[in-house]
């Protein structure tokens, strides 16, 4: 699915450069999940954007099924978020203006799907995540979580390969939190998702087949543990498109299948107009007049500094505040409706 070499990611502060990513090597393969933890500022959104092809790197491949996104063209890039990679961040960044039944459909909007198929499938979504007596309602008429249910759907309406998830449970209460994750790790299961999820949270980690950290713009991974959570089977005839054949099992639960590791390996090539969906945001001003895509000066994080190695404990664990939270969250579009 994805396999990155050699990716850096720099960004210019004043005279000088904030290292994001520094040298990462990472494989990640179809029907994976993937946690990425670790302190703030150093390089988990940065990573994250990446996989997306919300940002380019400054050197290195980002291979996604055979396809280097630091060489495609912005409209070839577009073209694979649209179609390839569901985002959910920890913000929601719905609409306020449209009903959670819209904000759904926008991002079938770029698929070019008729109005009548938008909605069906929007309906479809939202009653996938419990919310479906509540197709009419506007975001300040739903609970944190049920927003975020929201997004959820947004981001699965169009059936991608990948989801990629940003702090998805930072704005929930605890309860919340789980029912979320519960939610994702349901979806995750039954669609043969590749998902890579960054949280500060040790208990949601846990959760997922693979625990990154990064540390400095360093990736560096914990030993899975056994027993660690697999896809399940695919139900023969329920599989949505994009995802793995029918009665076949996601590479990283079959047994004998290549383990996913953070070596560095070639990449090598595998097997309307003004209308964008809210999981590819652009940036604004406050009064929305200034829109334009990302730049480094929007996506920038915060200066690196070095921690010691007592930021981690005995068991190689991160000794983390309960009070981390990322502010790599993105805001959401503007979107016209027929």
């Amino acid at each position: 699915m994805y396999k990155l070499s050699g990716v850096t990611k720099n960004y210019t502060k004043g005279r000088g450069t904030v290292a994001a990513l520094r040298g990462v090597d990472l494989v990640i393969e179809d029907g994976e999940w993937l946690a990425v933890q670790g302190p703030t500022g150093h390089g988990k959104s940065t990573l994250l954007q990446i996989l997306g092809g919300l940002d380019r790197p400054s050197a290195g491949i980002v291979d996604f099924d055979g396809q280097d996104l630091a060489q495609l063209r912005e409209t070839e890039v577009t073209k694979v978020r649209a179609q390839s990679i569901g985002f959910v961040f920890q913000t929601f960044n719905l609409i306020p203006t449209l009903s959670a039944q819209e904000n759904v459909e926008a991002a079938l909007v770029p698929l070019h799907v008729s109005g009548a198929a938008r909605r069906q499938r929007a309906q479809i979504a939202l009653e996938a995540v419990g919310l479906g007596d509540r197709l009419r309602h506007v975001p300040s008429e739903l609970s944190g979580g049920q927003q975020q249910r929201v997004a959820i759907a947004r981001a699965l309406v169009k059936e991608p390969k990948v989801l990629l998830a940003d702090e998805p449970t930072g704005n929930l209460d605890e309860d919340t939190r789980d029912d979320i994750i519960g939610l994702l790790e349901t979806m995750w299961r039954e669609r043969g998702l590749t998902m890579v999820l960054v949280t500060h949270d040790s208990s949601i980690a846990r959760r997922a087949q693979r625990i990154g950290i990064m540390k400095n713009g360093r990736l560096t991974f914990r030993q899975p543990r056994p027993g660690r959570a697999q896809p399940a089977r695919a139900q023969a005839g329920a599989r949505p498109a994009g995802s793995q054949a029918a009665g076949s099992e996601p590479a990283a639960s079959r047994p004998g299948a290549r383990t996913a590791t953070a070596q560095a390996e070639p990449a090598t090539a595998a097997s309307d107009a003004d209308l964008q969906p809210p999981d590819m945001p652009v940036y604004a001003d406050a009064d929305l007049t200034d829109l334009h895509e990302p730049g480094p000066a929007d996506l920038a994080e915060p200066d690196l500094t070095d921690l010691e190695d007592s930021d981690l404990d005995d068991s190689g664990s991160l000794d983390e505040p309960d009070s981390f939270a990322d502010s790599d969250s993105e805001p959401a579009d503007t979107v016209r409706f027929d």
